[in-house]
């Protein structure tokens, strides 16, 4: 018995079906306008399924379509055999109304390959411009180019508020092997909400996902983007020069770490906004003396309790402050204020929610599928794939479009050796060794020197700075010198000894004074800052005040001893916000700084307008003093004096600059007074006592040397010269030769 084949459909049918079950790869083939024949007449066919009619603009009037299926097809054909039009308007009502627009599916494609290969060779450094939302207009017409990186899916479309969210209405065309999809939506403007219903092509599951690569969204807790353009018109020109000029290595870095919803708030309890912070935070900037402020981060995030760390939307400014064009004018007016913005930067991991990256197109697509490679177990997230061209040109693109487009000075880079061990917090089994059978990522390496390569040639003088805690080497050394690029490395060995030995009771700190003197073993291995920042100030660790022993005196005097010690020792400098006035609980996301502390009505206020007026002074100190910032990274700047006095807990050492300027720095950690403290000194002459943190206008008890104090010529601990000093309690002093 013969069985006949069945009859193959006609392609019009297989396209229709496509249609109208939402999985076609490319509606154009059937969808828009196209000719019968070369010379021929033409035919329109547009997929309305909310329409009750529609008419075309074609033939010199207005003329009715046809409805060709009952799901919402309609069809025109010309009589006449003009030109196939472009950019052909139709006529649509529904229900009591009507409206005019233009055919999506009659407009062209506007990416080039150009970008479509340097995408994926991963080298499209302004990817923002070419993927996400962009508004243009395309033969004379206004509207939206959306396109979209999804290479497992089987269809994608543009839903949002103008179609209804029906993903039937706008499907993208793929463009070939790139794995991207594009559709031109016109007539859309600024503030339509969107997002992609994306359609698995091997299990047929239906995602509705977030833009990666959009640039807002709507308020929380909606999860859409927001179509947006900006109109910001910047003024920091001189700024942006004298940033490329800037001889960072040997400039004062003083930094001032802030999370934005929690620096203050108004007397409602509600966010500042960006704009409200310029005119509140700046001016508390200046006046303290800091050079630069650290944003934590400030990228689209759901969860207030994450402090900006679990992002879904990286090129995103949140809108709890406002829109981009506000965080735009607030970093300008920093800019204008003599002030650098740096920003925490999280490419390390990204959060499980499933309208967002995770899963992205039904595959692990930014991720790695094995969860040995793919999650951090500790956090819930997911790591990125760094070995994927398209992934690493996701997060250079990000990198350039916040320098780029918002100016910024620099990253602070979050959680590089989570980021560098393959096995970083994971038990044996847990993960899988790279090719060469080591735990060394060589995807990470590699994307963290293109990183810093891509920064340091495009954008000269702005400054990466790596949270990384292991020994990694020559992390903050050039990549042609084989490291990884870093401009600076956040030295947390220092600032886990230092907070250990500050705590101690001072009886006890004669046995662990290897923890003052350890750091300087290493301290010019990297070009490191010095940092006090919010990690250690939450979870029950306390603030910094609460953290120093004894009584309130003594806690108050701890912390004077303990900031002066930080603004004296080589490093740059980075404080968390509510350090420089003694804050005394520990951080919350979810309220602001307690800055009633500082008000006359406050138990201790006088203490705590102590704490701010001591840190206002050693930042000017800074600042001012080429011998405190000069040669922060090199042992040039810095000599030993004593640093064996253990049984009397003090330390004192000389910091140089390059005009043979030095100040001396003698630190008192016990609260016992030392009178007639001999101390060797450089240069025979007349010491000045710069600053004393036990100063009455500091809170403390004004112990000291008054103004100063003259050198004798009495040889002393290697030197030609000694003076001899009177020691405050708990205390550090300053001293330069007049």
């Amino acid at each position: 018995m013969t069985v006949k084949p069945s009859a193959t459909p006609h392609p019009d049918t297989l396209h229709l079906q496509r249609i109208l079950d939402a999985t076609h790869h490319n509606p154009f083939e059937y969808l828009g306008v196209h000719a019968d024949s070369q010379q021929g007449p033409w035919h329109v066919r547009v997929f309305l399924p909310n329409a009750d009619k529609v008419w075309v603009k074609a033939d010199d009037a207005w003329q009715a379509m046809t409805l060709n299926h009952p799901q919402g097809l309609f069809l025109y054909k010309s009589a006449t055999a003009v030109n196939t039009p472009v950019a052909l308007k139709i006529q649509l009502h529904k229900q009591a109304s009507s409206y005019e627009m233009f055919d999506t599916y009659s407009l062209g494609s506007t990416l080039s390959a150009d970008d479509l290969h340097l995408f994926a060779e991963g080298k499209l450094f302004e990817a923002y411009n070419t993927l996400g939302a962009i508004p243009m207009t395309v033969n004379a017409v206004p509207g939206v180019r959306f396109a979209v990186w999804a290479p497992n899916a089987e269809r994608v479309s543009v839903v949002g508020s103008f179609n209804q969210w029906d993903g039937r209405v706008h499907a993208m065309r793929v463009l070939g092997s790139s794995g991207v999809w594009e559709l031109f939506i016109p007539h859309l403007t600024e503030h339509d909400l969107y997002k992609f219903e994306i359609r698995n092509r091997e299990h047929g599951h239906v995602m509705v996902k977030a833009d990666p690569y959009g640039k807002a969204f709507e308020a929380r807790p909606g999860t859409a983007n927001r179509i947006c353009e900006s109109h910001y018109t910047w003024q920091d020109d001189s700024w942006q020069q004298q940033r490329q000029q800037r001889d960072w290595l040997h400039a004062p870095f003083n930094c001032y770490e802030v999370h934005l919803g929690s620096w203050q708030r108004d007397h409602n309890g509600h966010f500042l906004s960006y704009r409200a912070m310029a005119d509140a935070l700046i001016p508390h900037l200046t006046d303290m003396g800091y050079t630069h402020i650290e944003l934590l981060p400030i990228a689209e995030h759901p969860l207030n309790e994450s402090w900006g760390y679990q992002v879904t939307g990286y090129f995103a400014p949140t809108q709890r402050y406002g829109n981009p064009d506000d965080l735009k004018y607030f970093i300008d007016r920093c800019h204008a204020a003599n002030i650098g913005v740096i920003l925490d930067w999280v490419p390390g991991h990204f959060p499980k929610d499933d309208w967002a990256l995770a899963r992205f197109d039904g595959t692990a697509l930014y991720e790695h599928a094995d969860p040995r490679l793919g999650e951090h177990m500790d956090w819930g997230t997911y790591i990125f794939n760094y070995g994927r061209n398209e992934v690493r040109c996701f997060l250079l693109s990000n990198a350039y479009y916040w320098l780029k487009e918002f100016h910024v000075d620099g990253f602070r880079v979050d959680a590089v050796a989570s980021m560098l061990y393959l096995d970083y917090s994971r038990k044996d089994g847990e993960w899988l060794p790279n090719a060469y059978g080591g735990r060394e990522n060589l995807d990470v390496i590699e994307f963290l020197k293109q990183l810093n390569m891509m920064v340091g040639e495009r954008f000269p003088g702005v400054l990466t700075i790596a949270e990384e805690s292991t020994a990694w080497p020559a992390v903050s050394r050039p990549v042609y010198a084989g490291g990884l690029g870093f401009s600076m490395k956040w030295n947390m060995g220092w600032m886990n000894d230092i907070l250990t030995y500050m705590q101690l009771d001072p009886v006890y700190r004669q046995y662990h004074h290897n923890r003052l003197t350890f750091g300087q073993m290493y301290a010019y291995s990297e070009n490191f800052v010095l940092p006090f920042s919010h990690d250690e100030v939450v979870h029950g660790k306390k603030s910094l005040l609460e953290k120093m022993p004894g009584d309130a005196w003594q806690k108050f005097s701890n912390l004077r001893l303990l900031q002066t010690m930080q603004m004296t020792m080589p490093g740059k400098k980075l404080n968390f916000m509510g350090n420089e006035f003694g804050q005394s609980r520990e951080w919350s996301v979810n309220q602001s700084l307690d800055w009633h502390l500082l008000e006359a009505s406050t138990p201790d206020h006088a203490l705590h307008r102590g704490i701010q007026a001591l840190n206002r002074d050693l930042n000017a100190l800074y600042r001012q003093h080429p011998a405190l910032h000069a040669h922060d990274f090199d042992a040039q700047g810095f000599q030993w004096i004593d640093c064996e006095d253990a049984t009397q807990s003090i330390l004192s050492y000389i910091r140089r600059g390059n005009d043979h300027s030095f100040v001396i720095i003698v630190l008192n950690f016990t609260p016992v007074p030392r009178h007639q403290y001999r101390l060797g000194v450089p240069q025979s002459g007349y010491y000045q006592e710069v600053l004393n943190s036990d100063a009455a206008c500091y809170g403390g008890s004004n112990f000291g040397n008054g103004h100063g104090c003259q050198s004798d010529s009495v040889p002393w601990m290697e030197h030609p010269a000694s003076i001899s000093l009177n020691l405050p309690p708990l205390a550090g002093v300053i001293l330069q030769l007049q």
